[in-house]
């Protein structure tokens, strides 16, 4: 996929922070969750992503999407990753 589409789906889906972003070569984000659901578009390099036991490598042009609160860790390649990610926050409910 490239930018352009993956922005304007974002954009359609309710994603309304967009930020580009980067790990060096080899580096990994320890187990975690996020308060937000992302949606990401590797842009260079790869990132590889453990969550519920499965591991899967993605590459350029490769999408994925995480729900908020899902525990997972994160692993640039060996050439470092460089992706797009959109963010989506749950609205608060009223009171």
């Amino acid at each position: 996929m490239n930018r352009a589409d993956f922005e304007s789906e974002l954009e359609t889906q309710g994603y309304r922070e967009v930020v580009d972003r980067q790990m060096e070569a080899g580096e990994a984000n320890p187990e975690h969750a996020h308060e937000f659901d992302a949606r990401l578009l590797i842009l260079e390099g790869e990132m590889t992503i453990l969550c519920g036991g499965e591991e899967r490598t993605y590459g350029a042009g490769d999408t994925f999407a995480m729900t908020a609160g899902r525990r997972h860790t994160e692993r640039s390649g060996p050439q470092g990753v460089r992706y797009l990610a959109g963010r989506r926050y749950q609205r608060a409910s009223a009171s």
